[in-house]
Formats: structure tokens, sequence, C-alpha cells
């Protein structure tokens, strides 16, 4: 390969974008960032801290005081807030609740972008979001939007929660992924699109090997460039 490749997937909540990207970056070796789990991360710490989502400047001396990072293990990626390692704490119904409010801030997109950015260009990587494709890199070599049935993201998140040992409700699950959608597509800041050149993975019906499967048949021409 004579240059770095990116791999962006955005699409609705629960329809296992970090699931295929993280397969994706185990297969090829390439660099995996959950952008997701970056503003979740600042959603956390705009919580702790108790900041209001209606003051500009002390939004913007947060994110001076947030920093993010990645680690990688053989078996997961964790993301670190200030050192601190919270890739479960940002799972939790709290930080979900508020999550896409915190996302649609302008200041808080424009931060996250430029870090984003700047991870891109360390090297081949597959990140996973709701504007990659649009927003972060327009120019990226592959553009997947993922989808899937509105009852069976519902289903496969509360199974996630359950399993982790947390007690949810599936409908309220449910409400919480319609406010998102609605929130995530309806925002003025980057909002959820599908790039017009992005290719559709619908996965309501197919397991995580056929959708890696699938977007593998995409990929493979471009290791060879």
């Amino acid at each position: 390969m004579s240059k770095n490749i990116v791999v962006a997937i955005d699409g609705y909540s629960s329809c296992g974008k970090s699931t295929l990207a993280k397969a994706l970056a185990k297969r090829l070796h390439f660099i995996y960032i959950d952008s997701g789990a970056m503003y979740r991360s600042v959603t956390l710490f705009f919580l702790r801290n108790k900041i209001n989502l209606k003051d500009q400047e002390s939004i913007k001396n947060a994110l001076n005081d947030i920093h993010l990072d990645f680690q990688t293990t053989e078996s997961q990626t964790l993301i670190t807030l200030n050192g601190e390692d919270v890739s479960k704490e940002i799972r939790q119904m709290p930080v979900a609740d508020m999550v896409s409010t915190v996302s649609a801030i302008k200041d808080v997109r424009i931060e996250m972008v430029r870090q984003q950015q700047r991870m891109g260009r360390t090297g081949n990587i597959v990140m996973d979001g709701r504007d990659i494709g649009t927003v972060v890199f327009p120019d990226a070599d592959l553009k997947l939007f993922m989808t899937a049935d509105p009852h069976i993201r519902a289903e496969r998140r509360y199974n996630e929660l359950i399993s982790k040992g947390e007690k949810v409700n599936i409908d309220e699950i449910f409400e919480n992924l319609a406010k998102r959608d609605h929130q995530d597509t309806t925002r003025e800041e980057s909002p959820l699109i599908q790039a017009e050149d992005a290719v559709v993975l619908d996965n309501s019906y197919i397991d995580e090997a056929q959708q890696l499967d699938f977007a593998m048949v995409y990929i493979k021409p471009l290791l060879a460039i």
C-alpha cells in the first residue's frame, strides 16, 4: 500500500458499528478509533463536572481540560479520559441519555473532529461514528453506512446491558434509541446522513461473520493500491 487507508463507518445507534470496526481493524491490522466513545467520554466529563450545556464559555473551558487517548490490547480497545479508563462507565444509561445532546454542540464537534483527523494521520485506520464519511473524512477510501430494524437494535442493546449485570427495561431502551435517532439526524451540526458514495449495510438478519465478509469484499481492492 502506498498510502494510509481510511475506512469510515457511519450509522445509527446499536447497529454494531463498533463491532464491525473492531473486527475489520483486527483482520487488517489497522488502527481502530471509536469516535462514539470519544463523545461519550466528553459527556461523562460534563456530567461529573455539572457543566451547563447552555453556557458556551463553560463548555469551551471544559473541552480544554479533556484529554482522550485509546489503548489497544489483544482483546479490546480502551479509552482513557485524562488518564482514567472509562470504557465501561461511558456505556451506562446516564451517559446514553445525554450523549446525543452533547454531540450536537458545535464546540464539542469541532474539538472531536480535530482530534479524530489528527489520529487519522497516524496510519491505516478504521473509524466509526455518525459523521465520519461526511465531515471527518469526506475523502475516505471506503465508506460504510450501517442500519438495522429499530426493534432488533433495541433487543441487541438490551441483551448487551443485561449481560453486563445492569438492570434495564427494553421499552426504555427502544425509546432512548428513537430519541437518539431523531437527535442525530436532525441536529444542526454534522447530522447523521448517508454519504452519497457510501455502501449501505443492513445487518438486521446477518451475523457478525457475515457482515465482516460483506465489508471485506469492498476493502480487498484497496489493499492492492
